[in-house]
């Protein structure tokens, strides 16, 4: 599934006319099209736009970088790829390592593939990243009040990100939580000391002091 929608005549006025307010802005974020912005066709003519008035306007620090967050579902295509790869802050989303959890977590399009897939692909993103832009993973996991219903904290499929995490080297790992409602009443956050002992795992398994690992 893929959308196809330009940038409208007004998007560049629009763009300044806001920017203009909030010169001490450090991101410029791309979150979402129908939910995924790398479904749409034309994002990088955002992204030219979006890099034109930057470098044209007068900021208080440093310029903005321009970000994109995407869930990772769509990384395994190469064109794809390349588009994002363009981008000088990528936040990709993994919450699991093991399609029994993708499953029960993301509750993936039948047509996404396996989450080995997902993974191979943001192995191959970093790779293909110039240098001096950054990859993020970010890592939302939760608990559950349902016995029956296995969350993705269990000790197996934290173990399964970190061996990911581990062939991904990104240069950041987020671990957070559910901050809003979520859509499933026996699903709840986990505290800051699981999001520590998470951490902890991470760090002992990737073994790479250049990742640097935060909890939110």
């Amino acid at each position: 599934y893929r959308v196809k929608l330009p940038p409208t005549p007004n998007f560049r006025k629009e763009l300044v006319s806001i920017l203009n307010y909030i010169p001490h802005l450090n991101s410029i974020s791309f979150v979402g099209y129908y939910g995924e912005p790398t479904l749409n066709k034309n994002l990088l003519d955002f992204l030219k736009i979006a890099e034109d008035v930057r470098n044209e306007l007068t900021w208080t620090y440093n310029k903005p970088k321009l970000t994109l967050f995407t869930n990772s579902s769509t990384i395994y295509f190469k064109e794809i790829r390349e588009r994002v790869k363009q981008f000088e802050l990528v936040l990709a989303k993994l919450d699991v390592g093991f399609d029994d959890d993708f499953k029960r977590t993301n509750r993936p399009n039948p047509l996404t593939p396996k989450i080995q897939v997902l993974i191979d692909s943001l192995v191959k993103l970093k790779q293909e990243m110039p240098n001096q832009h950054k990859l993020a993973v970010q890592c939302l996991i939760y608990n559950s009040y349902k016995e029956d219903f296995i969350a993705n904290s269990n000790s197996d499929n934290i173990a399964n990100i970190a061996h990911a995490l581990k062939r991904i080297k990104p240069d950041m790992v987020q671990i957070y939580s559910t901050a809003r409602i979520p859509a499933e009443y026996f699903v709840y956050a986990i505290d800051n000391e699981r999001k520590r002992e998470i951490a902890s795992i991470f760090k002992e398994i990737i073994n790479d002091d250049k990742i640097e690992i935060n909890i939110y």
